[in-house]
């Protein structure tokens, strides 16, 4: 006889495991039926199927589908930011055009693996609510800072035409153009494609004139 639990079989679980499990159903379900049917034209009882969850186990998660939308998408980010911070560390040189090079490597990598996260977080969730904007927003921000952290503790490194805040809100605005595009190609451009136009232009961003 086999051991462990299918993802509905809770015994042995506690309810705050139960609510993890069942949270971490509905964001792959919202992945993948907001990937393929598209946010627009899905509806909760698309993701609840999906899930093979209730409307009722949904609703002790989250307030609607955009709030799932913005949990998806904060689980897309924050598999990437991972994988940048993994590469990072990774790298034996402070020189700043490897740094970048490994970051958005990674980056690009992480964001573009699953298709499905490429479509929700690039596509899907672009212009959703004025509240989800703002969200982004905030994203794009600290993605800001963290380049511009990384960039400006280099010797050598120009601060950009327009300030940190500026520049990385026109590079950021780059790769989510850049990604969303990618993404609705057919074919698909190769991932190498990507690396090579977010380096160049975040190299051009932070290099001495």
């Amino acid at each position: 006889m086999t051991s462990g639990r299918t993802r509905h079989n809770y015994t042995g679980t506690s309810v705050a495991e139960r609510q993890v499990e069942r949270r971490a159903l509905f964001i792959e379900a919202g992945l993948t039926v907001f990937a393929e049917k598209s946010y627009a034209n899905s509806s909760l009882t698309d993701v609840c199927a999906a899930a093979g969850l209730s409307r009722r186990q949904f609703y002790e998660q989250f307030a609607g589908r955009e709030e799932l939308l913005v949990a998806v998408y904060d689980v897309v980010q924050g598999r990437a930011r991972e994988a940048v911070i993994a590469a990072l560390a990774a790298v034996g040189t402070d020189d700043l055009r490897t740094l970048i090079e490994a970051a958005l490597r990674a980056y690009t990598t992480a964001i573009t693996d699953d298709i499905r996260a490429a479509k929700v977080a690039f596509v899907e969730i672009v212009g959703v609510s004025p509240s989800v904007e703002e969200h982004r927003a905030r994203v794009r921000d600290q993605w800001g800072e963290v380049v511009a952290t990384v960039a400006a503790a280099r010797d050598g490194v120009r601060t950009p035409p327009g300030g940190w805040r500026m520049a990385m809100a026109a590079f950021i605005g780059a790769v989510n153009g850049a990604v969303h595009q990618w993404s609705l190609d057919d074919p698909r451009p190769p991932v190498d494609d990507l690396v090579d136009v977010f380096t160049t232009l975040l190299n051009a961003l932070t290099s001495p004139a």
